[in-house]
């Protein structure tokens, strides 16, 4: 089969898939992307580039939705250098976040597309409006329907179908859009993820950070330090917890930029903004912001932890939540819609209110307390993973779902 991908950062969600693929041997596999590291053997990749940036005498709102045409154009370009070689793909995948399929139906018309659809926003309700410390402004309400454009656009495109992760995503789209959505559960490697007890009996160092054997260790993890990903309240718990476990080794994993939201007033990033708040009322030699790591570190950290906390806005879930159930990590996170998904309060982890720094940290000290209470919901979180996160049931599941496109099935 001729297999054609797009997204602007290869291979983006879809690495595990085309690894699956180029193993199999048997196809023909074109990836179209912007200019970045990386590649995947038996995969040939193609380089598109924009001609130009949203002009500046466009509305502000439209600068996002103008990048995502200028995508579509350039991809379109793209593809029909592949035409005129003669690769016609069986299937086209790629994420309509960044607009990039939107002109390949005018390219390759008889051929189905399978679009990863993330997020559907609303002015009124998930994201939006969740933190009172942040209330949105007057005109928030157009602005976040104009942000659905490259969406609705994606929606009504010919011969396609979208996928989308998990239950609270697809739940977010409006109800008529629902049945072109397919459900699929993205899997994890609970190989490389699986706890190694071994970790917990000697002396770690990870980015110039050294963890002692058997000193208690805390995680958190976001792609940036930021409140969406409930940063400030994750912060704002630390004074109580190393008031009640002072030995507690804190490890912080996470960029200074911002992926969502906005920046903070006054301050360079949100990391700046905190410690200015908490000044004099944490110690800092037990706290260690280590910015990005490479994965196989934070794996490594995850399968150390003994307590992880996740918290997010009702948004879209990260894999690192995934991750740290794979690798039996006790966690504490934020009684969400998202989360909720994945974790049962006392059953795989601690369910805690987002907006209440004083339940994380209580949640976190009981489970530094408690190690039996903190390897049972570990135990179970694991084996959550197993049974419903697993990369074999996820690339089954993958293969099932093409299938089912090519055969003409289009409602799920």
């Amino acid at each position: 089969m001729r297999y054609l991908f797009v997204h602007q950062n290869f291979p983006g969600q879809f690495l595990h898939f085309v690894r699956h693929l180029s193993a199999q041997g048997e196809h023909e596999i074109v990836f179209i992307s912007e200019a970045n590291q990386g590649d995947i053997p038996g995969v040939r990749r193609v380089i598109y580039r924009t001609e130009r940036e949203p002009a500046e005498v466009t509305h502000p709102y439209l600068h996002e939705f103008e990048r995502g045409l200028l995508r579509a154009e350039a991809v379109a370009r793209s593809a029909r250098t592949l035409k005129s070689l003669g690769y016609v793909p069986d299937i086209i995948i790629g994420h309509h976040g960044w607009g990039e399929l939107l002109n390949l139906v005018d390219v390759f018309p008889e051929t189905p597309i399978l679009g990863y659809l993330e997020f559907f926003y609303h002015s009124d309700r998930n994201d939006v409006g969740f933190d009172p410390e942040f209330p949105s402004s007057g005109d928030l309400p157009s602005l976040v329907r104009i942000k659905n454009s490259i969406n609705l656009q994606a929606l009504n495109l010919p011969n396609s179908v979208g996928q989308t992760p998990t239950v609270f995503q697809k739940q977010t789209y409006p109800t008529w859009a629902q049945s072109q959505l397919a459900l699929l559960h993205e899997g994890v490697n609970l190989d490389a993820c699986k706890r190694d007890g071994r970790l917990r009996n000697r002396n770690l160092t990870i980015a110039n950070v050294t963890i002692g054997a058997k000193e208690p260790m805390v995680t958190y993890v976001a792609r940036n330090l930021e409140p969406y990903r409930g940063f400030h309240i994750f912060m704002r718990a630390l004074p109580q917890i190393q008031a009640e476990c002072p030995d507690a080794r804190i490890i912080l994993i996470g960029g200074d930029g911002v992926s969502y939201g906005n920046p903070p007033a006054r301050h360079t990033n949100w990391r700046e903004y905190m410690l200015a708040e908490l000044s004099g009322q944490i110690n800092l030699d037990k706290v260690h912001f280590v910015g990005h790591l490479p994965h196989d570190d934070f794996r490594t950290l995850i399968k150390r932890s003994d307590a992880h906390v996740y918290l997010t806005y009702p948004f879209v879930a990260s894999w690192s939540l995934r991750e740290a159930m794979a690798a039996s990590c006790p966690i504490v996170a934020s009684d969400t819609a998202p989360v909720r998904e994945f974790i049962e309060d006392g059953v795989t982890g601690c369910l805690v209110p987002f907006l209440e720094p004083q339940r994380v940290s209580g949640a976190v000290v009981d489970l530094l307390q408690d190690r039996s209470a903190a390897r049972r919901l570990g135990a179970a979180a694991r084996r959550f993973a197993e049974e419903e996160l697993s990369m074999e049931r996820y690339i089954a599941r993958y293969d099932e779902l093409v299938r089912q496109i090519l055969a003409g099935k289009r409602s799920f």
